[in-house]
């Protein structure tokens, strides 16, 4: 597929993250308007509930954009998101006849603040990147027991906070927690030491399911993808996850991108899972293409620094699909809810260069890594900047996601102090 062009110049450039290909969706706010759901095109946004009022936008009996958030749209299911798709690039396309009436309808991305996309219902993260797997294994249990034995099987994961999903740009601040070093008889409660990023993607279900699912049926489900930094204190995991896994260590803050790229968008970039060393049981096995190549980046600023490109990396390299994690989810019975946020788990290569967190970077805070302004980081610093990037390349266009980004505020004094 190559470049569709518009009548907004600025989409028309190879390298712009959001052409007319992409038409990403968000929920942006300006000085003069209150927060509402928009599509990128270009340095633009146009304004949906504008447009939906003044008549360019009619695809329902019932207002969508009424309110600041993707869920109405969600749940109105596939039929109505491709109808969408297709009414926007109408609009958007070079030549279209409703230019004259959509353009005071674009407000410009550097005018507007940013918000979360969507009212997230639920939050899951998994387990599913065999690199960043067998590199977190190797370094706790050995090479040999790098994987668990049902990790080949079934897409490993648990339930995370919904309520502390954030958007990109919102800063972070450093979690306290119980830590314990190994020689010591008791833990303290003290700020994590080895704060870390994981470099994830974000699938957002779309639609609702009451009982399990096939693979198919799940990917029919999936609404977009977003960009997804799972925040982990490395310490606080230590002690706590055995014998249940991970729960205050992953609970401070999950950021996301602000634009959801829909599926239609990154069907051109569709790719299989990587060969299997053990044949998944039926109701896992996918019927096609359901991963997405897609180029993952990540950078680290110290405070007041320029930016070092840490980790350069691809979606590809996941060992389970979205919609396999989605079909997995399903199998007990689980509900599925509009607005559930699946995390795909720390996406890593083989080469260190394509490690998605510094755990692995730095292999356990043994190896830190050197900043090209010659810092060093074994695990992230209050000031730090940590910013995620992702592009999928076609013919003359780029499929971008925008940025997701966060910096580190140092901990509270006394997390427990009251005014």
């Amino acid at each position: 597929m190559t470049l569709h062009t518009s009548w907004v110049a600025s989409a028309n450039d190879p390298k712009h993250p959001f052409p007319l290909n992409n038409l990403p969706y968000g929920v942006f706010s300006t000085d003069t308007l209150d927060p509402r759901c928009g599509v990128a095109i270009g340095d633009m946004i146009l304004d949906c509930q504008r447009a939906e009022e003044a008549g360019l936008i009619s695809l329902s009996d019932e207002p969508l954009f009424d309110v600041p958030f993707w869920n109405e749209v969600m749940e109105e299911g596939p039929e109505l998101w491709a109808a969408l798709r297709e009414r926007l690039t109408q609009i958007l396309a070079e030549g279209a006849p409703d230019r004259e009436r959509a353009e005071p309808l674009l407000v410009a991305q550097a005018d507007a603040e940013m918000h979360l996309p969507f009212l997230v219902a639920e939050y899951t993260d998994f387990y599913a990147g065999k690199h960043h797997a067998v590199n977190v294994g190797t370094m706790f249990r050995g090479a040999e027991n790098a994987l668990p034995p049902n990790w080949l099987h079934i897409p490993i994961g648990y339930n995370g906070r919904a309520s502390s999903v954030v958007v990109s740009g919102t800063p972070v601040r450093r979690p306290w927690g119980q830590l314990k070093a190994p020689d010591a008889e008791v833990p303290e409660f003290a700020p994590c030491r080895r704060f870390d990023l994981e470099l994830e993607m974000g699938a957002i279900v779309g639609q609702p399911s009451e009982g399990p699912v096939t693979v198919d049926e799940a990917d029919e489900m999936i609404f977009g993808y977003v960009l997804l930094n799972d925040w982990s204190a490395r310490d606080i995991q230590a002690w706590e996850y055995q014998p249940l896994g991970p729960f205050q260590a992953k609970a401070t803050a999950t950021s996301i991108s602000p634009w959801i790229v829909t599926k239609a968008a990154l069907a051109p970039f569709r790719c299989d899972t990587p060969p299997r060393e053990k044949e998944l049981l039926p109701h896992l096995k996918d019927t096609g293409p359901m991963l997405y190549d897609i180029d993952l980046a990540v950078t680290l600023a110290p405070a007041g620094k320029k930016a070092t490109e840490i980790a350069r990396t691809n979606y590809n390299e996941m060992y389970f699909s979205a919609a396999q994690q989605l079909a997995h989810h399903s199998t007990s019975g689980c509900p599925m809810t509009p607005g559930d946020l699946l995390g795909s788990g720390t996406i890593s290569g083989a080469e260190k260069h394509q490690r998605g967190s510094l755990l692995e970077l730095s292999w356990g805070g043994k190896e830190p890594i050197t900043l090209d302004t010659g810092d060093e980081r074994a695990f992230l610093l209050d000031g730090d900047t940590l910013t995620l990037t992702g592009a999928a390349h076609g013919e003359g266009y780029t499929i971008g996601f925008g940025t997701c980004s966060g910096t580190i505020l140092e901990a509270l004094a006394d997390p427990y102090a009251r005014s």
